[in-house]
């Protein structure tokens, strides 16, 4: 499928769920409280299927997706792309037994899945994670703290990324699946810019034995790794989503309102604005169906363009929320409008899964590496910069 253009059944699928958006998950959306997990909204994904298809589908359907959703109700598509997140490593790294036992709840929107990488020390340099997993007979003991963690305190399990072996940073990471019942597991919400549920835990003890191993011991840096490069593209489609939104908006508005004897999109000042602003949205957008066909056509560089399209999409969508706040002065400041919403909602994102300067990083060592003829694209997950932070 070419990146630049979308066939009629994509098209058509993408305008039933803004509809979707819009009509049925923004009220739920609304009814939710603020800074909690909605559970009735991810259960409403699940009766739809839309979680099962996240899970079904490659990198462009999972784009599409969350830019659709994000569109018309950024609760529904964030609460979307957590359950994604949080069970992708169940999926790539899971026993037949784990992926039974708690892959079905999560795709029923029933069971409340969460990805804990990140911790105070640890944001952007997720290699040099410190939560400890420490020999117990056949186990591990975790002790530690994480941070910033999407679903956290109140998700029912957490994908949890240990250190397993000192001073040898990415190479010692071990991933552990740990239901939130554990015992010496605790957790409280954090107050963030935009209310989502996002916590700490903290690990006092907390036992994981070789049935909560996520693959193999040591090797867990590579199944963060593995699960980012497939959600980063899709941060930038939600990004795009924000965006298109936020263009529509101004469209709107500077057609129907009037200043200086005439309606604003008569200035030249406000319709080079809208311009910009929407051939910025464009370029983002193809930028992230781009990775998505890398990512699914398995080309070799996909961190490369993932990279590419998260810091393109994110730093647009910033701009374009900005610009439409302009444009629509004061009303757009004012509690539950819109765009107020978006504003806030579009800050994070250029944050977390590896911030604005990260992907600069990334970007910029797969060139050189390229250019040398060296590792370059394809480099073991183990030896790569680290980076995510995620929230």
């Amino acid at each position: 499928m070419p990146v630049f253009s979308l066939d009629p059944e994509q098209n058509a699928w993408c305008a039933t769920l803004r509809a979707l958006a819009v009509e049925t998950l923004r009220p739920l959306a609304e009814r939710g409280e603020p800074g909690r997990v909605n559970r009735p909204l991810v259960a409403a994904l699940g009766e739809r299927g839309l979680i099962g298809r996240l899970f079904a589908s490659g990198a462009m359907e999972l784009c599409l997706l969350r830019e659709s959703l994000a569109h018309g109700c950024t609760e529904a598509e964030t609460a979307l792309a957590l359950q994604g997140l949080g069970a992708f490593p169940l999926v790539l790294a899971g026993t037949a037994r784990q992926q039974d036992r708690h892959l079905p709840g999560v795709i029923a929107g029933r069971s409340i899945a969460a990805f804990a990488l990140s911790e105070p020390g640890a944001g952007s340099d997720a290699a040099a994670l410190a939560l400890t997993a420490a020999p117990d007979g056949d186990g591990w003991r975790l002790s530690g703290e994480k941070r910033w963690i999407s679903n956290a305190p109140e998700a029912d399990f957490y994908t949890v990324f240990a250190r397993t072996a000192q001073g040898v940073r990415a190479r010692g990471v071990t991933a552990f699946l740990v239901p939130a019942d554990r015992p010496g597991l605790t957790g409280t919400a954090l107050e963030m810019l935009s209310p989502h549920p996002i916590g700490a835990l903290a690990f006092d003890g907390v036992p994981v034995g070789r049935a909560d191993l996520l693959g193999e011991v040591d090797r867990g840096f590579g199944v963060a790794m593995r699960t980012l490069d497939l959600f980063r593209p899709s941060v930038g489609a939600f990004a795009v989503g924000m965006a298109q939104a936020a263009l529509d908006a101004a469209v709107e508005h500077t057609a129907r309102r009037t200043a200086f004897g005439g309606p604003l999109r008569d200035l030249q000042a406000v319709a080079h604005q809208v311009a910009e602003m929407a051939t910025r949205t464009e370029a983002a957008r193809l930028l992230v169906y781009a990775a998505a066909e890398a990512y699914d056509s398995g080309a070799a560089d996909v961190p490369r363009r993932s990279a590419m399209a998260k810091l393109f999409a994110t730093e647009t969508a910033q701009y374009v929320v900005d610009r439409a706040v302009q444009l629509h002065g004061a009303t757009a400041l004012q509690r539950g409008h819109p765009l107020e919403h978006l504003y806030r909602e579009v800050r994070a994102p250029r944050i977390y899964e590896g911030a604005t300067e990260v992907q600069r990083s990334i970007i910029a060592r797969e060139l050189y590496a390229a250019a040398a003829g060296s590792s370059g694209p394809g480099t073991p997950d183990a030896a790569r910069q680290p980076d995510g932070k995620v929230v």
